[in-house]
């Protein structure tokens, strides 16, 4: 279908290739046969011209010896043109002391090619006939119609064939910078054997792709070293906050410090998630059972509703991190009453808050940004762990907002064999 889409698109390359390459050959075809009509008219005009003065040259002269007019030699006036007479006064031709004038064709297609002189004080003519010169021109324009109509019936389709391989490079350097766009950045055009501009255009692309892959390597690595950095002092702000005596200072100490570690294990999961690290272990897992147990974990007040609940293929302690994240999320950015539904292996996490910002459902979520204000504060951690997670357990996580308002998250599971 999208071959076929392709190929009905005018404004496609292809079709502007063959537009232009049809503009060209009708250009040199009319050029060509505007060149050729012409040079073929005038010699035509000089040989007919040629031919009625030889012609009244040999009827003055056998009218000298026989004494009797040929039956061809006009005396004028008469049935001559008048363009004929006026030439014939202005002696247009000295030189040969004769004029000629072609007389176009009428209404029966019979042209004629005349010849006059002066004749002893008096005017003379010939008249030839140019109707098989006429035909013959005529028959070469449609020659040459036919031919050139032939000839862009052969060129327009090789041309767009000849058009197809570079069209065909470009699409393929427009999937692979799709691809890229999309995130996989692992994603090449491959060196080809071309040198020309779409082989440089390929060569750049890949050495983008190149180029981000390695920054995004370098912050992964650098997000992992960080948060293994952190762990060692954390766990000793984590004894030692034990050990504080108890009192309002302590506990807004031990709350910083629980921030602090839950940050900095989430910073870790996604260093594992970005490296690949994470291996997930399928089984058959409830949803109507799995689910709630997870909202209980949670300690947050949401509404559970089950309908048609299946089972689904996927591993249940990952289930209840991506189910925990997109509640704990509902509840800090949007607004009560946070609701989940279970139909069939569809897990859907609905708020009645603001809704997720443009920049989320366009871009999928970004850690450490939440979007707008008015979606409340936060590292922006929970949705990039929830849809990571997703990803190992090869579910489908989405977001969206409801009509009437509120964010709406929808894991659809794999269902179990």
């Amino acid at each position: 279908m999208a071959a076929v889409r392709d190929l009905l698109n005018w404004r496609s390359l292809r079709w502007k290739t063959c537009l232009l390459v049809t503009v060209c050959c009708c250009a040199v075809a009319l050029t060509v046969g505007n060149l050729v009509h012409s040079s073929t008219r005038d010699r035509s005009m000089n040989d007919g011209a040629a031919k009625a003065l030889t012609t009244l040259s040999r009827d003055l002269e056998d009218y000298e010896r026989e004494g009797t007019p040929p039956p061809g030699l006009h005396f004028l006036p008469g049935a001559a043109p008048d363009e004929l007479l006026h030439r014939l006064r202005d002696r247009q031709d000295e030189a040969l002391g004769a004029v000629t004038w072609y007389e176009e064709p009428g209404p029966g297609d019979h042209p004629a090619m005349w010849a006059a002189r002066t004749y002893h004080g008096q005017p003379v003519a010939v008249q030839i006939d140019m109707t098989a010169d006429l035909l013959t021109r005529r028959a070469l324009d449609r020659h040459m119609w036919k031919y050139s109509l032939l000839a862009l019936a052969v060129v327009v389709p090789l041309s767009a064939l000849a058009a197809e391989l570079p069209h065909r490079r470009l699409r393929r350097v427009a999937r692979t910078a799709r691809r890229i766009g999309s995130g996989d950045l692992t994603a090449r055009i491959g060196a080809g054997r071309g040198k020309d501009e779409i082989a440089a255009i390929s060569a750049t692309v890949d050495s983008m792709a190149d180029s981000l892959h390695q920054r995004l390597l370098t912050e992964q690595r650098f997000t992992a070293d960080v948060a293994h950095e952190l762990r060692t002092p954390l766990m000793g702000l984590v004894t030692a906050g034990e050990l504080l005596p108890e009192g309002e200072a302590t506990a807004l100490v031990q709350d910083r410090v629980r921030v602090l570690r839950t940050l900095v294990e989430d910073l870790l999961e996604i260093s594992r998630l970005d490296a690949g690290a994470e291996r997930a272990e399928l089984r058959r897992v409830p949803l109507a059972e799995a689910v709630p147990e997870s909202l209980d974990r949670a300690g947050l007040r949401t509404r559970f509703t089950a309908t048609g609940a299946g089972c689904a293929e996927t591993d249940p302690r990952r289930l209840d991190r991506i189910v925990t994240n997109l509640v704990v999320n509902a509840h800090r950015h949007g607004h009560a009453p946070v609701e989940v539904t279970v139909t069939g292996t569809t897990v859907t996490v609905r708020d009645h808050g603001p809704g997720f910002p443009p920049g989320l459902l366009t871009d999928g979520p970004q850690r450490f940004r939440t979007g707008t204000p008015e979606r409340g504060r936060g590292h922006g951690l929970g949705l990039t762990i929830a849809l990571g997670q997703a990803g190992v357990v090869g579910a489908a996580l989405t977001f969206a907002n409801a009509p009437d308002g509120g964010a709406v998250a929808t894991l659809r599971l794999p269902p179990a064999g």
